[in-house]
């Protein structure tokens, strides 16, 4: 009797120590936040583009407001590397039932539609990545800074 009492002892043991879930000692995944203006807005540096990092002086830093939803770009890709071109304009959110969030925006001084419309895949306190609508291989990775350098 008392092997058969030992025998289920073991057998009880040998179960709760298989069904535990070992811990995950990886870090964990950072919480993704609901799009809206309120959690887009800030400060963000353009870190990737199409899944590569900018040529070495290169900068692209959007500051985006909430509150009259616009944004100030600065940017130096099409001018000279210490000479910032600021573009300012206004963007709109709306959610598409099979993309989910997309941001779009126009450019103030008669500068147009932005060229794409951005799917906006994942949004976490740090990061943002904006995929286009029309060409999923176009992707920016942006991270959120305390401040713009060149908008001084």
């Amino acid at each position: 009797m008392k092997r058969i009492i030992s025998l289920i002892a073991v057998i009880a043991l040998s179960a709760a120590v298989i069904s535990c879930d070992k811990k995950d000692l990886s870090e964990p995944q950072p919480v993704q936040l609901e799009v809206n203006a309120h959690t887009i807005s800030g400060q963000w540096q353009l870190k990737e583009w199409n899944g590569e990092e900018l040529a070495e002086g290169t900068y692209v830093y959007l500051d985006i407001v909430r509150n009259d939803k616009t944004f100030t770009m600065y940017q130096n890709m099409d001018s000279f590397i210490d000479v910032p071109h600021v573009l300012t304009g206004s963007y709109f959110l709306y959610t598409d039932e099979e993309l989910g969030a997309i941001i779009r925006g126009n450019y103030d001084h008669d500068g147009g539609e932005w060229a794409h419309r951005y799917a906006i895949k994942s949004l976490t306190e740090k990061e943002m990545l904006w995929v286009a609508t029309d060409d999923p291989s176009f992707t920016q990775q942006f991270i959120r800074v305390d401040n713009i350098p060149v908008a001084e």
